[in-house]
């Protein structure tokens, strides 16, 4: 028996509880974009995420950023460090991240702030990373994008907190690996087309 059966076993042998997302947030947010039309709200040294860079992964720093200025005259507004970050609108709807950094975001994105007494925000991560194709199906509209409350309302099992403990250390050293092997296969297909490439004989 492995060491998380162990704890699911004694820890809840009767099952877990499940609860809405919103049940395990400090709070649920969304960002703004400041008018574009107005140079001196951007190339500031507030980090600005967009959506299209919300894509299973840490963000440690965003593409734009907007000033000071420009986060006053708009909904944007301040993400605490390690929230989990929800894409709402466009190609990357449904996908999920984590700022490691503390940012603000478009309106695009839903910024949730977990509760640590009742979740670690990095097992929240990987289980919305899990339930990504049936977050696709919740959108709605022409677009078509996923709503807020959709996001807010999503059903999550929730063991104890040394359960998650478990859990999140188990993943991230597949997340780890997976990592790794990514990168020794970019470095053999380099070392390969090097080895492979040869002049041609005039």
């Amino acid at each position: 028996m492995s060491h998380l059966d162990d704890l699911i076993q004694r820890l809840c042998p009767n099952g877990v509880e499940y609860r809405p997302l919103a049940d395990v947030c400090l709070s649920v947010s969304s960002g703004g974009t400041p008018d574009s039309s107005v140079d001196v709200y951007y190339d500031g040294d507030v980090p600005w995420l967009r959506t299209a860079e919300v894509d299973f992964r840490d963000i440690y720093s965003t593409e734009r950023m907007i000033t000071e200025l420009g986060l006053r005259n708009s909904s944007a507004k301040w993400v605490a460090e390690d929230s989990v970050i929800v894409a709402l609108y466009g190609a990357t709807a449904g996908k999920v991240a984590v700022n490691k950094i503390p940012l603000t975001t478009n309106q695009a994105c839903c910024n949730l702030v977990i509760n640590p007494d009742l979740a670690l925000y990095r097992f929240i991560y990987y289980t919305i990373a899990s339930r990504y194709e049936e977050l696709l199906a919740l959108r709605e509209g022409a677009q078509p994008n996923l709503s807020s409350q959709k996001v807010r309302s999503l059903r999550i099992a929730l063991p104890p907190l040394e359960v998650q403990r478990e859990i999140v250390r188990i993943l991230d050293k597949v997340t780890k690996l997976e990592a790794e092997l990514a990168a020794r296969r970019k470095q053999y297909e380099h070392y390969r087309d090097k080895l492979l490439t040869f002049k041609e004989l005039v």
